[in-house]
């Protein structure tokens, strides 16, 4: 696939026309005060994995609704004393997996938390194990319109709690610095690391690859390609709801939390990437609110994006922050 989006020029000046909701902030503090009314109470038990150079514990914490979320919890060996904690959030569709997946931060001395995405985890990589109990108004098959009929029902309203929450349960641990907390993803996880940075005040640092969930006005007409198209399979059907399914998709959309963002920041966007495409990726970057803040721009790759290459980058970016 060619370019497809703007010119790299335009997309440096790109603003959404994404509307904020008047109540956006006593929405997202009325349905945080609420999940914060069931006690957090995380565990962390110690697994044998077959691995000798890490420690990894098998987390649960109350999310949303008090409802179980799983994670890993994976730390070197050694430590000894709170050490920076990079808390990972999962692409679409995918899990928390296994353990081996994820040991790229903690060898560089950081503490790592992967979160499991309630009701995800069927479709690639090593699984999932934590259910979304909610019941919802009827969807197209996905996630994206779970709920669609009001934000109080959205599904990702009860993922972007589960994700705050999964801050404080890695917080929670002894071992962990919460003054050191990174938190990251790619395409799905990206969107959940843009909404944690506008919902957590105090992170260290924010790193969203190729993010999804960002600009639904032009995500939603721009592509065609899945997770996005969804969306207009569903209006396919339900005729005339456009303008009802953006005023509640625009309470969870990655541009408004990026400007309540309060943590240096580093993107990554591709130019050929028709499942985010890079003007909704840098309709985020460009709201984000603090002012230290890259974007990594890959220009002949699709969703993959930087892949490994960004993967070096954030190694050597994260070291000036955590």
């Amino acid at each position: 696939m060619a370019l497809f989006d703007l010119p790299i020029d335009e997309l440096r000046e790109y603003r959404s026309e994404s509307t904020e909701p008047e109540d956006f902030d006593g929405f997202w503090s009325k349905t945080l005060q609420e999940a914060r009314a069931f006690d957090l109470n995380p565990r962390f038990d110690l697994v044998d994995t077959g691995l000798t150079t890490v420690k990894v514990y098998d987390v649960t914490f109350a999310g949303f609704g008090g409802h179980p979320v799983k994670g890993w919890f994976t730390i070197p060996a050694e430590v000894s004393a709170p050490v920076p904690v990079v808390v990972e959030f999962i692409g679409y569709g995918g899990g928390r997996g296994l353990p081996h997946e994820h040991l790229l931060w903690a060898s560089t001395g950081r503490a790592h938390f992967v979160m499991d995405t309630r009701g995800q985890g069927s479709a690639w990589g090593g699984g999932g194990g934590t259910a979304d109990p909610v019941a919802g108004a009827p969807a197209y098959p996905g996630f994206m319109t779970r709920g669609i009929d009001a934000p109080e029902n959205y599904y990702y309203r009860r993922v972007f709690t589960d994700a705050v929450r999964a801050v404080e349960a890695a917080r929670s641990h002894p071992l962990t610095d919460p003054a050191r907390t990174v938190v990251l993803g790619g395409s799905q996880g990206g969107g959940i690391s843009i909404a944690v940075g506008g919902l957590v005040p105090d992170l260290a640092a924010v790193a969203p690859d190729v993010p999804f969930l960002c600009d639904f006005p032009r995500a939603a007409t721009v592509t065609d390609r899945h997770p996005y198209r969804e969306i207009g399979l569903y209006l396919k059907t339900h005729r005339g709801r456009f303008e009802d399914v953006l005023g509640t998709l625009a309470y969870f959309d990655g541009v408004h939390f990026a400007s309540r963002g309060r943590a240096p920041a580093l993107f990554s966007a591709a130019l050929e990437d028709q499942t985010c495409p890079p003007s909704t990726v840098f309709a985020a970057f460009n709201a984000w609110g603090h002012d230290d803040k890259a974007i990594e721009v890959y220009d002949f790759n699709d969703h993959e994006g930087g892949g490994p290459y960004q993967e070096a980058a954030k190694l050597g970016w994260l070291r000036s922050y955590a």
